[in-house]
């Protein structure tokens, strides 16, 4: 979030969803935000954005205050976001005459509540909601929802989707600064380790978000007016570079600690299928040929 408001400069209005970072930035009745910045409900991100827009754009049409570029950000998590303001999220995207930015930070879990997990959790990782036991190993057995993906198809007239990853700073600060100025409503999803959540020691946390992208878990990329870009390692990925095993990254988690070499194989297959099967590799998933069987 910092990186964030950083590069979108002091004439920014910040909308922070319940969550993680909500619950991070009101401590004691105060925030730690040199901007204007207001809370706004779980699933209502994309409300929020698109309502201080329109207020803004009729108060400038009115005189009732300077007109000049304003920057509008909305934060949410992958449960506020991903989850239950999608639809919310959706509606804003359509409305293309409201500049607006609205940045998903991806931890995959309800990590605010005690880490239940979301739409967003992995494939077999252990969550309060999803605990390995001995009569069943793995209890999550849906595959991660791709979520800026989703909305990148979804939203052809959206002139800006894109991924990131505070693991690589400056790339993320200019996909920030590239989403607040080409116009209309935009949408950018982060990934963000999480220590309590993912179970590991702090001071790993940029090496995860590095091996997930260079393991091609999560990849790099942008859709601007249409168009897909990759960038950053996930580029080189797409021009050749072999890929990380997943389980680089995976092992270094303990919320994946109960895998066995079953579920390490399954979990490369389908990142494989990303890269191998998907028409537009890595960012959507349409393929011509059946998906991977899940070990038994």
């Amino acid at each position: 979030m910092k990186l964030s408001v950083n590069a979108a400069g002091p004439r920014t209005i910040v909308l922070g969803s319940t969550g993680c970072m909500y619950v991070a930035n009101t401590t004691y009745y105060t925030t730690p935000w040199v901007v204007p910045w207001m809370h706004t409900q779980l699933g209502s991100s994309g409300s929020a954005a698109l309502g201080t827009a329109a207020g803004l754009k009729v108060l400038m049409k009115k005189g009732k205050m300077k007109a000049e570029p304003i920057n509008v950000i909305a934060f949410c998590g992958d449960g506020g976001g991903a989850d239950m303001g999608l639809g919310a999220i959706s509606a804003t995207l359509t409305h293309k005459e409201y500049n607006s930015l609205i940045l998903l930070y991806d931890n995959e879990s309800y990590a605010n509540t005690d880490i239940q997990l979301s739409g967003s959790t992995p494939y077999g990782a252990h969550t309060t909601f999803s605990p390995p036991g001995t009569a069943k190993r793995i209890m999550h057995t849906r595959w991660k929802k791709n979520t800026a993906g989703m909305l990148a198809a979804g939203h052809p007239e959206c002139r800006y989707v894109a991924t990131v990853c505070a693991s690589y700073a400056v790339e993320m600060m200019n996909r920030v600064r590239k989403a607040l100025s080409i116009g209309g409503p935009t949408f950018i999803h982060s990934l963000d380790p999480c220590p309590k959540g993912w179970d590991y020691d702090p001071m790993l946390s940029h090496e995860l978000g590095e091996l997930a992208i260079e393991t091609g878990i999560f990849p790099l990329y942008e859709v601007e007016d249409g168009v897909v870009k990759y960038y950053g390692k996930t580029k080189a990925i797409v021009d050749g570079r072999k890929r990380k095993p997943v389980r680089e990254y995976l092992l270094k988690q303990g919320r994946f600690a109960h895998f066995t070499e079953e579920d390490l194989a399954y979990f490369q297959a389908k990142v494989d299928e990303m890269w191998e099967r998907w028409e537009i590799p890595g960012v959507v998933s349409f393929r011509k040929s059946p998906e991977v069987t899940p070990p038994a």
